[in-house]
């Protein structure tokens, strides 16, 4: 006995149609490495003065740590450059040997390799307080010194903003003397700010953590080389402290 609804004299004649397999095409990863490859074989331009002492060898982070900021990424050395990578808010790495304090000159290059703010933040002493040079912040074109008279880079009298290309290196150059802190981008003077009378340090957060002397980018992947130091004569100190601009 066969129950109704259970059979039929005709069957349906059930068949799996074929289904077109959905390709997704997304865009070729960046060739990160040969991005390295290619700014590692950029020869680093030559510096003015004399007595320049290279603190990074590219190779280890000897005489450096990674700095201890909250959400920080990763940082390693590839292809003889050091690659800070994006981090939640800051990373980087800080020197652990003395500095000079005043009248030196400090330079590096810096490249920015992903991300949208600053991809460089020099973090330096001026006397017995430190200064940081953002370079690419507030959306990746403000550049100025934070903080002067406890306003920082955005709100002070060296905020400047301008262009900054992605897979480009940028010689950052900076020079303390006992009466101002200037800053060159490649040759262009940046920053000449007389520093008499006026409050320096640095912004409220994690940036302390840079102390006494180090390199940190935010929510930006970095590569830097080259990072170099020399004491200014006698000599050259009086003759800087002597000019009007």
């Amino acid at each position: 006995m066969l129950l109704t609804g259970c059979a039929s004299k005709t069957s349906p004649n059930w068949q799996v149609k074929e289904v077109p397999e959905i390709v997704v095409v997304r865009p070729p990863a960046p060739a990160t490495e040969s991005v390295l490859h290619k700014a590692a074989s950029v020869p680093s331009a030559p510096l003015p003065g004399e007595g320049w002492k290279s603190l990074l060898d590219g190779r280890t982070l000897a005489g450096w740590q990674v700095t201890d900021f909250t959400g920080g990424a990763k940082v390693e050395c590839e292809e003889g450059l050091v690659v800070i990578g994006e981090g939640a808010s800051l990373s980087g790495i800080n020197f652990t040997n003395l500095v000079p304090k005043m009248n030196y000159e400090v330079a590096l290059d810096a490249m920015k390799l992903d991300g949208s703010d600053f991809f460089c933040g020099l973090t330096f002493p001026v006397g017995d307080s430190y200064c940081s040079l953002i370079v690419g912040g507030w959306g990746g074109s403000l550049v100025g010194l934070s903080s002067l008279d406890d306003q920082d880079a955005s709100e002070n009298e060296t905020t400047d903003f301008m262009k900054f290309d992605m897979n480009r290196w940028y010689r950052v150059r900076v020079r303390v003397t006992e009466t101002k802190i200037e800053a060159w981008l490649d040759d262009k003077k940046e920053v000449s700010v007389v520093t008499t009378g006026k409050r320096v340090g640095l912004r409220f957060g994690e940036i302390e953590d840079s102390k006494p002397f180090g390199v940190a980018t935010y929510q930006t992947r970095a590569a830097i080389r080259d990072v170099k130091i020399r004491d200014l004569s006698a000599d050259e100190a009086q003759r800087i402290k002597a000019q009007k601009n």
